[in-house]
C-alpha cells in the first residue's frame, strides 16, 4: 500500500483541484485533477482514456458513463461521471481547437501518444509541493481520495471494495488510509 496518501481535507483537495484552474492554468491537468478524483481510475486507466470514451461526438454530449477495461485487472468497469468531472471535461474541451473521438484525452507534449505515468506525476506532486499539501501526495492520491470521501459520506464498505476490485474488507479499509482521526470522530459522533 505504500505511503501514498488521500487528500482527506477538502479545503485542500479544492486548492489542489483549482490549481491548475486559477494558478497556473492549464486545463488538461485541472481536467485530469477533476476526473481522477471522481472516478477512482488508476491513472494509467486515466491517461488512456480517448475523447470518444468520455464524449459521445454523434449526440453532441459527454457521456454519464465510461467503460474501461482496466489494464492492470483486466476487468471491464462501469463508471458513473459526475457533474464535477463534466463540468471540467466540459471547460477543457472548449479550450481546444479540435478534438476527436480516437485523440487521447490527456495528451503528452507532442499529441500523439497519452501523458506519461512520469508526467502524471510530476503534474500532481508539483500542485502539491506549492501548496503545502501534506506528504505522500501522488497521482494514487486521486484514487485514494475519491474511495475515502465516499466512506466519510456513508458508502459501504462492500460498494468500496467492488469499484476498487478488492478481496477482502481489510485491503479496502488499509487502502482508504484510514486513521485514529477518522475512528475518533465516530466515537465523538455517537454521543449517547
Amino acid at each position: 500500500m505504500g505511503t501514498t496518501q488521500p487528500i482527506r481535507d477538502l479545503t485542500e483537495l479544492q486548492k489542489l483541484k483549482d490549481y491548475y484552474r486559477k494558478e497556473e492554468p492549464n486545463l488538461r491537468n485541472y481536467a485530469m485533477i477533476c476526473l481522477g478524483i471522481n472516478s477512482a481510475l488508476r491513472i494509467s486507466d486515466l491517461l488512456h482514456l480517448k475523447w470518444g470514451d468520455v464524449y459521445d461526438f454523434s449526440r453532441g454530449k459527454f457521456r454519464y458513463h465510461i467503460t474501461v477495461t482496466e489494464q492492470k485487472t483486466k476487468k471491464e468497469t462501469r463508471i458513473a461521471l459526475n457533474e464535477n468531472a463534466r463540468g471540467a471535461l466540459r471547460l477543457y474541451q472548449e479550450s481546444l481547437c479540435e478534438i476527436s473521438s480516437e485523440r487521447y484525452l490527456f495528451p503528452g507534449r507532442d499529441g500523439s501518444d497519452p501523458l506519461s505515468r512520469s508526467q502524471a506525476f510530476r503534474i500532481i506532486r508539483h500542485a502539491s509541493e506549492v501548496l503545502h499539501l501534506e506528504k505522500g501526495i501522488s497521482c494514487h492520491s486521486m484514487r485514494k481520495t475519491f474511495g475515502y470521501h465516499a466512506w466519510k459520506c456513508g458508502t459501504p464498505p462492500a460498494v468500496l471494495m467492488e469499484i476498487y476490485n478488492h478481496s477482502s474488507y481489510d485491503i479496502t479499509r488499509r487502502y482508504l488510509g484510514i486513521e485514529q482521526e477518522d475512528k475518533d470522530s465516530v466515537f465523538f459522533q455517537v454521543n449517547l
